[in-house]
């Protein structure tokens, strides 16, 4: 009876994501915004668990937010495409109206599943910018930089560069947030400039006492860590891979406040 009751409860919290919310300073001035209302998502793992009508429901809540932009940080969709091409979730995604934009990265599993170009593809024919070792300067205010994940050069053949060659060119008197789907190696981000870093990967844990380990292998698996000037949110992911259950944490659309100014 306990561990029926234990993955009832899970499965209905797996299907319930809650809001997290975070209000952040970032001391740079920008010569058109005071202010950003961002929303971070990542982990969807779009398939036939997290299917279009759930997707639907995910794209609704976030135009309710009336966010100025939306950000996915890695493993949108599972590894198998199919489900993904056969429910045009593309065509759901197009629904999204932030004022200043989509933009994505790709995590480890849209490699493992060997569709990365695929996804890029129907990414950008739903209007999504993917940033792929890259970056896009947004309002003149701004930049938002994407790492290709670390997985690209096991499953796709590809070294992803470092990540102070791909920021030389920035103007890094404004503010710089950067996309990476795995929150390792935060010195390099907090070396090279980034303001904020956004990234999933970790799902918490996902089930009780997974988190345990999650703690122990990144710096932040979860939430808000400071790093002198980095600061860095990760989130616990919006779906789920393997057993649709979690247990000892909720899935979340990341909303995010940012202020600006010296």
């Amino acid at each position: 009876l306990i561990v029926v009751s234990l993955m009832l409860f899970g499965t209905w919290n797996a299907r319930n994501p809650q809001i997290s919310h975070y209000d952040l300073k970032i001391n740079k001035s920008t010569p058109n915004l005071t202010d950003l209302h961002l929303v971070m998502v990542s982990d969807i793992h779009l398939g036939n668990i997290v299917d279009n009508e759930r997707l639907a429901d995910m794209v609704r809540r976030i135009n309710e937010l009336e966010p100025d932009v939306v950000l996915f940080a890695g493993d949108v969709v599972d590894e198998d495409i199919n489900t993904f091409l056969e429910q045009e979730m593309s065509q759901t995604l197009k629904a999204l109206k932030p004022k200043l934009g989509c933009f994505a990265v790709l995590g480890n599993h849209e490699y493992i599943g060997g569709h990365a170009e695929d996804i890029v593809h129907h990414f950008e024919e739903a209007g999504i910018v993917v940033l792929r070792d890259s970056y896009e300067k947004v309002a003149d205010s701004f930049y938002i930089v994407g790492r290709d994940d670390l997985a690209s050069t096991r499953f796709g053949g590809k070294e992803r560069k470092p990540l102070d060659i791909i920021m030389e060119d920035l103007d890094k008197s404004l503010p710089i947030i950067l996309l990476d789907h795995q929150p390792t190696n935060l010195d390099e981000a907090q070396k090279a400039g980034v303001d904020l870093q956004l990234s999933g990967h970790t799902h918490r844990g996902q089930f009780f006492p997974n988190n345990l380990i999650t703690s122990r292998i990144f710096e932040v698996d979860w939430g808000y860590l400071e790093k002198k000037s980095l600061q860095v949110i990760v989130s616990s992911g919006y779906g789920t891979w393997g057993p649709p259950i979690r247990l000892g944490n909720k899935p979340e659309l990341v909303e995010v406040n940012i202020s600006f100014g010296d």
